[in-house]
């Protein structure tokens, strides 16, 4: 009896130590809201389909640009920076690919590549005026949107379809089968659920931003000044280069954004990816991503983007609602993390005292 006695005692002193903090509560919160709403989806519209494996994979398949500019704005979000200008970045890289693609006959693989390292520069620019300059991103990333968003114009104020480039094509409309799941339909056929490459290249760069934010120096660096940029000057780190280096980085991932986004649409257009930078904004503090820096995870990043998908799924499957209700409902939820989150600070802020 003193034993099992003396094992309750150690779970609980276990427990004591590791209990949530800010960051941990926030990745468990999103984590059960996002298996609530999903469960909820699969009781109410099972007749609609929303328990089958090719609902969830196509959420994946329809986010896929969203997930990777979710994962950039989590880096710099970290740091204690924001960029709004990653819509914008995205709508311009499916216009440029679209016009070397269609106008200019540009190869799949070089129009991909130039857009790429675009995005490097563009990322680098920023961070430049941002971090060695100490400018404010907020401002900075404003202009950035704008600019954007006019080259979009004058590149071409039509939308361009992608029609001739077979390469790019046939990465766009490919199938990858997945062997679970599957069902059989009225004529006797097996039909497997299946992803898009996009969804690969998306797992893809989460995971790196995740091993990137978990193991390496670079990672420790960037919580380090988002937490404080005086203890992280103390500590010997370079907080301009940490920060410069967030802001390439997530200049890289919009572009890769843009890229997976094209596949997914196969045009280009003035219009394209609007308001995306905020629905990678609240993908990111959904997620528990803290608005003050030095928090965050993409783990729960990538639950913030299902959540939205889920929302967008569960309007579609009522079919009576507007579209517009996708906003209302992910505004609520954002609005009611960020309360959450300035109550973690205040609690931080009186143990401090």
């Amino acid at each position: 009896m003193s034993d099992v006695t003396a094992n309750i005692r150690a779970s609980l002193a276990f427990l004591k130590k590791k209990r949530l903090d800010s960051s941990n509560f926030l990745l468990f919160f999103t984590i059960c809201l996002f298996a609530v709403m999903y469960l909820a989806g699969i009781i109410v519209y099972h007749g609609a389909g929303f328990g089958r494996v090719q609902t969830f994979l196509n959420m994946l398949i329809d986010n896929a640009g969203l997930l990777i500019a979710a994962s950039g704005m989590t880096l710099v979000m970290i740091a204690g920076g924001i960029d709004i200008s990653v819509g914008s970045v995205v709508g311009l890289v499916c216009m440029m690919l679209s016009f070397s693609m269609e106008r200019m006959h540009m190869s799949a693989g070089l129009a991909v590549l130039l857009v790429l390292l675009f995005g490097i520069l563009f990322g680098a620019f920023q961070g430049w005026l941002i971090s060695y300059m100490e400018l404010q991103p907020f401002i900075i990333t404003l202009a950035g949107l704008f600019m954007c968003r006019g080259l979009t114009a004058i590149i071409s104020s039509e939308q361009i379809a992608i029609k001739a480039n077979e390469a790019f094509l046939k990465v766009a409309n490919a199938n990858i089968n997945i062997l679970l799941g599957s069902t059989v339909n009225k004529r006797g056929v097996r039909m497997y659920p299946f992803i898009h490459p996009n969804v690969v290249i998306a797992l893809i760069a989460v995971i790196v931003v995740w091993y990137v934010l978990k193991y390496t120096r670079f990672g420790r660096n960037l919580f380090a000044v988002g937490g404080s940029e005086q203890s992280a000057l103390l500590m010997g780190i370079n907080v301009k280069r940490t920060k410069f280096i967030a802001y390439v980085t997530d200049g890289f991932l919009a572009s890769l954004a843009g890229v997976v986004f094209c596949l997914n649409t196969t045009s280009g257009f003035v219009e394209q990816a609007r308001g995306f930078e905020m629905e990678a904004i609240a993908s990111a503090v959904i997620g528990g991503t803290m608005l003050t820096g030095g928090v965050g995870t993409v783990v729960g990043t990538f639950f913030g983007v299902l959540i939205k998908a889920t929302i967008e799924t569960l309007i579609r499957c009522q079919g009576t609602l507007s579209s517009w209700w996708n906003k209302i409902v992910l505004s609520i939820i954002l609005c009611f993390f960020i309360v959450l989150q300035s109550v973690f600070v205040i609690i931080k802020n009186r143990k401090k005292k």
